[in-house]
């Protein structure tokens, strides 16, 4: 897509799912992946789940890095409650910044940040936040903080922004050729946020359909113990 399609867009919300039922995986069990320590906290299992296609794929946009770059996993799965959570309280923030704007301009607007509820590729177990890190961990410069909002950062949060060192653009451009590689997708107003199997990957890849839709997982009362093999519903 050369145009910035937005997930509220109603060519999305269109695309059909035709849920697989592929399980979701705990990325920190048996995976060579690096997972970031800040959704560790009070978090428990969720965080760190990802159905296994799209864990195949991020093992396969690992080795398509130069050498010495790693992968750092920031956040996967996302319940649907919290997803909404998320969303209805940047609605509200922009209301605030901006009151007579209307409510389907401020919808529109809050999705460039938080995908609305209803198809976030999060809550499907398809949607990855994630950055690079060098071979002892530490994370790299790509411009902004994982995170920054639109209005935090002037914009500089969208991939393609110009508002970045040429070093962060550079690091943005080696993490999009591994992802893209191994059959991710970006959202481009968050450089951090691929996907693969949920409706905008459909929309972006030209696939008929989804391979996942938003699910309720059911997590296991530890942090880690069984995550291997989560279930949904």
């Amino acid at each position: 897509m050369s145009e910035i399609i937005l997930m509220s867009d109603p060519r999305v919300a269109a695309v059909p799912v035709r849920e697989c039922g592929e399980r979701f995986i705990d990325v920190r069990k048996g995976s060579p992946l690096l997972v970031d320590g800040r959704q560790q906290a009070g978090s428990g299992t969720a965080f760190a789940l990802l159905r296994e296609g799209v864990v195949r794929r991020l093992l396969r946009a690992q080795e398509l890095l130069p050498p010495g770059l790693r992968l750092l996993f920031v956040e996967g799965y996302r319940p649907p409650a919290l997803q909404r959570r998320y969303f209805e309280e940047y609605e509200e923030q922009l209301r605030a910044l901006h009151p007579r704007r209307p409510p389907a301009d401020i919808h529109a607007a809050a999705s460039r940040y938080v995908s609305p509820p209803d198809i976030a590729p999060h809550s499907a177990g398809a949607a990855v936040d994630l950055t690079l890190a060098d071979g002892e961990g530490r994370e790299l410069d790509l411009g902004t903080r994982m995170n920054a909002d639109p209005e935090e950062s002037e914009g500089a949060c969208y991939t393609d922004a110009e508002n970045i060192t040429a070093r962060a653009r550079g690091h943005r451009k080696i993490l999009g050729a591994a992802l893209t590689g191994a059959g991710l997708v970006n959202y481009p107003t968050e450089w951090w946020h691929w996907s693969y199997g949920d409706r905008y990957w459909a929309l972006a890849s030209g696939a008929p359909s989804a391979l996942y839709g938003p699910r309720e997982a059911d997590l296991p009362d530890d942090g880690h113990s069984g995550a291997d093999d989560v279930s949904v519903r």
